[in-house]
């Protein structure tokens, strides 16, 4: 499959078959239940969700236990990992494709990334922020490395493949209508439930917010 950037090529290929081969296994899952517990109990009435760029499932298979009834929807672009997914999971909805050239035919209650929009080509978030927003019908997470200026950072020896910046402030700016509902850091030497130094932040649709209050 032919893209418009560098790091749609470079995921889906064979560094993001490698990166699928390394992160795996019930210790990730276990962190990602711990994470996902915290951000949920901000949330209500969560029955939809969409991951963009769910790689085998490690978030999703923490969702699921957590949310037993809710549907879960994934976009992935490496053939190996859609391929774990759908084993994983199969009843997950899952969408084949880049992020970048993903158009939903739905919302849902939370859209979320992982560790995935610091592997976006910077030019392209606009692109992302808009997805997210628009096919979120009440919370938007995002869980990345987080720093207050756009930053590039070699990745296993790669230039232009991770960048770090304030993903949620960005979000903020372009939507007024969202707001910080909650944020959190998880540490890489947490003694129980580690993640990679991840900064995540949890958004929701002010109109939902007065909505929800009104009730």
């Amino acid at each position: 499959m032919v893209h418009g950037t560098e790091q749609e090529a470079f995921w889906e290929g064979s560094f993001g078959n490698e990166y699928t081969d390394r992160n795996r296994g019930p210790r990730l899952v276990a962190a990602n239940t711990a994470l996902f517990s915290h951000v949920l109990c901000r949330t209500r009435n969560v029955h939809r969700v969409l991951e963009l760029g769910s790689n085998i499932g490690l978030n999703l298979m923490a969702l699921r236990q957590l949310l037993p009834g809710a549907r879960l929807s994934a976009v992935e672009i490496n053939d190996k990992a859609a391929c774990e997914l759908t084993a994983n999971l199969p009843d997950v909805d899952l969408h084949r494709a880049s992020i970048l050239e993903f158009q939903p035919r739905a919302t849902w209650d939370l859209v979320f990334t992982k560790g995935v929009l610091i592997h976006i080509d910077p030019g392209k978030l606009p692109l992302v922020y808009d997805l997210m927003y628009c096919s979120s019908s009440r919370y938007v997470l995002v869980c990345e490395y987080y720093n207050r200026k756009p930053t590039e950072v070699t990745y296993r020896g790669h230039t232009g493949k991770l960048f770090k910046r304030d993903f949620a402030g960005d979000m903020l700016d372009r939507f007024p209508d969202l707001s910080l509902l909650d944020y959190g850091f998880v540490y890489h030497r947490d003694p129980n439930f580690p993640q990679d130094d991840m900064t995540w932040f949890l958004m929701e649709k002010k109109g939902m917010l007065m909505n929800m209050e009104e009730e």
